[in-house]
């Protein structure tokens, strides 16, 4: 009976243990602080607010940089209210040119998306217990570091090593949660606690509760 009732306590004091510090188990692999090679993403869609350039060979009026509008089109010389937003660069250009033939005979149009924003979906999104909680443009390579840098790390009541990341599995269409150790990472340059992050992911840092 008193083993019983050790093992039950024991059990009891895991339980209250695991829920305080609120770590799911989960952890990402290790990223390097520099990549051995750069890998090259060719399906970044436009979002609201980017900013982009837009040029027509040989037609310099017909060239023009603009931002997005808020409702996701553009307008521009021969061309009024087109979707931009979800569409990638290429993508984009192609439906340029299809409306530019119209007008002139086999337009050669590139689109270059010089600030980008992103779509909601490709943003990594920081909340909590940072210096400026902020949504960011996704980039290739971008790790746990390259965000934290971006908001200005931590604040002074926050607990890194026990933030987390919820990322949207794709494959099964449910949410996942990955433990982080920014404190580690930022404090003590611990480079296991970089990782690499994806478009979408959500990054929670709470505040310490002394």
């Amino acid at each position: 009976m008193k083993r019983n009732l050790a093992l039950a306590l024991t059990g009891l004091a895991l339980v209250v243990t695991g829920c305080a510090t609120g770590r799911s188990g989960n952890a990402l692999p290790p990223a390097s602080f520099v990549g051995s090679s750069e890998e090259v993403s060719e399906n970044y869609q436009i979002g609201p607010a980017d900013e982009l350039s837009i040029f027509v060979w040989r037609n310099p009026e017909l060239s023009t940089r603009i931002s997005v509008r808020p409702d996701g089109r553009i307008t521009t010389p021969l061309i009024t209210d087109m979707i931009a937003v979800g569409k990638t660069p290429a993508q984009l250009a192609d439906d340029i040119r299809v409306v530019l033939s119209q007008y002139i005979q086999e337009p050669i149009v590139s689109v270059m998306v010089e600030r980008p924003q992103g779509t909601f979906a490709q943003q990594i999104r920081i909340v909590g217990a940072t210096a400026r909680p902020a949504a960011l443009p996704y980039r290739a390579n971008m790790t746990l570091l390259d965000a934290m840098i971006a908001v200005g790390g931590l604040n002074e009541y926050a607990a890194g090593n026990r933030a987390r990341l919820v990322r949207f599995d794709r494959a099964t269409g449910q949410q996942r949660e990955y433990d982080l150790r920014i404190g580690s990472l930022l404090r003590r340059g611990d480079i296991s606690a970089n990782v690499k992050l994806e478009p979408g992911d959500v990054i929670i840092i709470p505040e310490s509760m002394f």
